[in-house]
Order: structure tokens, then sequence, then C-alpha cells
């Protein structure tokens, strides 16, 4: 028989919503992870997106960053079929949202094919994602996504 928890959940799914992304982040960026903290980044990343399915504020923005964050691990721990799995379900979300979102959603695409060496796809998605860089029109979130599709030119 289960209980409720003595435990606002509401709350509790809020703080692990953003906590769990932000723990993600900060293994990504991290130079020399281990193996256990290779696991931990994706563990974390996806219990982030849980919380959110959890949350009654949560939006398709939210679940669209989610799931890029879950396609760029997935790209850096070497997993093609994952990190584009994930980068469609960032697009999927970001279906009528902002170029900014449809902008990285395409980054992600483009990235999970570079790393399947699919360039004619990586090559058009790129494309995509620089369409939708043009037509942001927040500074800050423009240069942000060009700077990511800069980084894929190379």
């Amino acid at each position: 028989m289960s209980r409720t928890p003595d435990v606002d959940l509401e709350a509790a799914h809020r703080h692990f919503a953003a906590h769990c992304f932000d723990a993600a982040w900060e293994l990504m960026e991290k130079a020399g992870r281990t193996p256990d903290e290779d696991r931990a980044m994706m563990a974390l990343c996806q219990a982030s997106i849980y919380h959110w399915t959890q949350r009654p504020d949560c939006a398709p923005q939210n679940l669209s960053v989610g799931y890029w964050q879950a396609s760029r691990i997935a790209v850096l721990l070497g997993w093609p079929d994952e990190a584009r799995r994930h980068a469609e379900a960032s697009l999927a979300y970001a279906a009528g949202l902002a170029p900014f979102f449809l902008g990285y959603a395409h980054e992600a695409l483009a990235r999970a094919a570079r790393l399947a060496a699919d360039t004619p796809t990586a090559r058009a998605q790129l494309a995509m994602a620089r369409a939708y860089a043009g037509q942001v029109t927040d500074p800050e979130e423009r240069e942000l996504l060009e700077r990511d599709l800069a980084d894929l030119q190379s």
C-alpha cells in the first residue's frame, strides 16, 4: 500500500527539474569526466526531463530544451543514434516556438548527423539552423545560437 509522502511534490519537481539540468550542464563542461560521471550526466538530464513533465507549468519549450540537452550529451558520449532521437524530440517540441528553439533543435540534428558521418544531413540541418538564427530578434540569444553553429562549421 502506498501513501502520499510528507513532501511538497510540486516544489520538489520544480527544484529537481532545474537542479538536475544544471548539474548535467556542469558535467558537460567538465574536462576529463570519468565513465561514472558520463553516466551521471545522462541520468541527470533524463531526471530533469522527468521532473519537468511532472510540473503543472511544463510547456513545449521546456521539453525542447531538455531533449536538446539530452542530444548534446549523447553527442559528447559518442552515441549518434541516441543523439538523433533526442534531437528529433527537441524539434517536435519546438514546433510552433520561437526561431531560437527551432534553430537549436536543428543544431542538435546537425551535430547528431555529423557524429554519424552523415555529411549531407549535417549540412542541411546546419543550413536550417542558420536560417532560424537569422530570425532570432534577441541579440544575446542570436549570438549564443550563432556561436554554437560556428562550432559546427569546423
